[in-house]
């Protein structure tokens, strides 16, 4: 008989959780991955490879940890997704690969995400490492998903590749933006490790745009550049007070937690003032904003102008954060931060908001109500309403074309404007999930692949 509900994930106790940084989602046992294995149906059409942005062969896995070959389960992911222990940690699999799961139309999906971390974490990996070719250097700007998936595929066809990383650590949003309740450090570690057996090297604190400027990489004799630099220019509500001493951007908040260790009591991370924390916003890193805020003590409210059903986080970020004690003051829209004498915020002026009749395209709009606007008392306002790509790079080379909101030009092969310059992941699309700059990044490999075959060939 098929079991028809997902083999529960178990998580660490919420009254326990919300007051440190370990992990959430614990794993799957080998018993519930087995459990779970056996309830995919194993389709002919395979419509969740369709739905995976980088088309992991998912019924071939499954089919695999279902007879316990878990190695081959890992060889199978690793095929197209180098990073399977966090992909199925952090990716929305609920509106991808699961969403066409045949099993929907009666029961609910496979848990494709689970079983994915569960091979990532348990299985060991054959790689398998080719002599590099000196002649074929390929240099990647970002060490982000998509730096890091075209650096893997580079290395992995025999060309040598250096990852130049801005910051200290390499990662980027995987490292410094996602927190490690949800994301720990070892796992993103693990995995960028394979990418040094692979011999991807990595050169840190090197700005590509002020270091070192693009043009330069093909001096210093790279043939072809890959841009990554991810979306990490904050937006503002561009609303009264929002410059007073205690408003954050949630870029600037999670980068401090992460690489600052503000979970860490033995650390002096310069954060946050007084006791109540506002996040505006309602997308996944409002949830990660508000679910460190209240590991590090403080009582955390999300202020949203939309109700729960349009709220854009993944539906089990927000049921954790609910555990979590995360209070919500839904339809809702700032106004006005109020600041004190010196300048530090005291309250958040709101308006309650109302949703509307849908209309043809089926969404509702949201507007104001009559009601008169509400005061929260708060300490720490954080905006966590998206970002855009990062300017730095972009201004300084001018050749490479942009479009309206400042994402870099690509063609199908996800080439610039420049010859050999190539890009993908939140730079060229603004912000977007793991796994799809992943794809961006793979296929921006592809061509770099197919560009250096064509000019050994002639």
């Amino acid at each position: 008989m098929i079991q028809p509900l997902k083999t529960p994930m178990p998580l660490a106790d919420a009254e326990v959780r919300n007051k440190d940084f370990s992990e959430v989602a614990l794993g799957y046992t080998f018993e519930d991955a087995i459990n779970e294995a056996n309830r995919c149906l194993q389709c002919l059409h395979k419509p969740c490879v369709a739905s995976c942005p980088v088309n992991v062969d998912i019924p071939k896995f499954i089919l695999a940890v279902k007879e316990n070959r878990m190695d081959d389960a890992l060889s199978i992911i690793h095929q197209t997704n180098c990073f399977p222990s966090i992909c199925g940690r952090v990716c929305p699999q609920e509106v991808q690969c699961e969403s066409t799961c045949v099993m929907t139309k009666r029961y609910q999906a496979v848990a494709i995400g689970r079983l994915e971390r569960y091979v990532g974490d348990h299985a060991k990996l054959r790689i398998d490492v080719k002599p590099l070719n000196q002649s074929k250097k390929v240099a990647v700007v970002g060490s982000g998903p998509s730096g890091l998936a075209c650096a893997y595929d580079c290395a992995k066809a025999g060309y040598a590749v250096t990852v130049f990383e801005a910051w200290h650590d390499v990662g980027g949003v995987l490292r410094y933006g996602i927190p490690e309740f949800r994301l720990p450090k070892a796992t993103v570690d693990k995995e960028i490790d394979v990418l040094r057996q692979l011999g991807v090297e990595f050169e840190c604190n090197v700005v590509i745009g002020r270091t070192i400027e693009c043009a330069e990489l093909f001096e210093m004799g790279y043939k072809a550049v890959f841009l990554g630099t991810g979306a990490g220019l904050p937006t503002f509500m561009n609303i009264e007070g929002e410059g007073s001493i205690g408003v954050f951007s949630a870029n600037e908040f999670l980068t401090r937690v992460n690489f600052m260790k503000a979970g860490q009591p033995t650390y002096d991370t310069p954060l946050l003032t007084g006791k109540r924390v506002v996040v505006v916003g309602g997308g996944n890193v409002a949830m990660d904003a508000a679910r460190c805020a209240k590991r590090l003590g403080y009582q955390t409210t999300i202020v949203y102008r939309r109700s729960l059903n349009e709220l854009p986080a993944r539906q089990e970020e927000v049921e954790h954060a609910m555990e979590e004690k995360v209070e919500f003051e839904l339809l809702a829209a700032p106004l006005k931060i109020v600041a004190d004498a010196q300048g530090r915020v005291t309250s958040i002026l709101c308006q309650r908001m109302q949703l509307t009749e849908p209309g043809a395209d089926g969404r509702c709009k949201v507007v104001p109500t009559s009601e008169a606007p509400f005061e929260l008392e708060t300490d720490t306002v954080i905006v966590a309403i998206g970002t855009s790509p990062n300017p730095i790079l972009i201004r300084s080379t001018k050749e490479l074309k942009t479009g309206k909101w400042g994402t870099i030009n690509v063609d199908l092969n996800q080439q610039t404007s420049i010859d050999h310059v190539y890009a993908g992941g939140d730079a060229v699309t603004g912000a977007a999930t793991v796994i799809e700059a992943l794809g961006a990044g793979k296929k921006a490999a592809a061509s770099i692949i197919e560009y250096f075959t064509k000019e050994h060939a002639g």
